[in-house]
């Protein structure tokens, strides 16, 4: 659920088929914060869109006991901001895996 610009979220403790893929990212990609249900990937364009078109600094923190989900959440909101990079250089969401990408998102 979001409460404002939170979202609360908890682990399923196992994949959701469809749930994080390109489809899901095109989709929250081309809406904003509220206008479809609360997912991690409506946060992550939140900031991309603040830190592009408003030019201010953003800054997402991730927080929940062990097991919560923190490092998983934190990869999916690093992959939406690399797609959502890619595709401000003209490349489609689907062709969004770069050694950049891989870089952040093995750190």
């Amino acid at each position: 659920t979001n409460i404002g610009s939170i979202l609360a979220s908890v682990n399923p403790y196992k994949p959701i088929p469809g749930l994080y893929g390109v489809d899901a990212m095109e989709l929250y990609r081309r809406h904003r914060l509220g206008q479809l249900p609360p997912h991690i990937f409506a946060t992550a364009n939140e900031c991309y869109c603040c830190l592009w078109k408003r030019h201010d600094s953003q800054c997402v923190l991730i927080s929940g006991e062990s097991g919560a989900g923190k490092t998983e959440s934190t990869k999916l909101l690093l992959k939406f901001l690399s797609a959502m990079s890619q595709t401000s250089l003209g490349a489609p969401v689907s062709e969004k895996s770069t050694h950049v990408e891989e870089a952040i998102l093995e750190s």
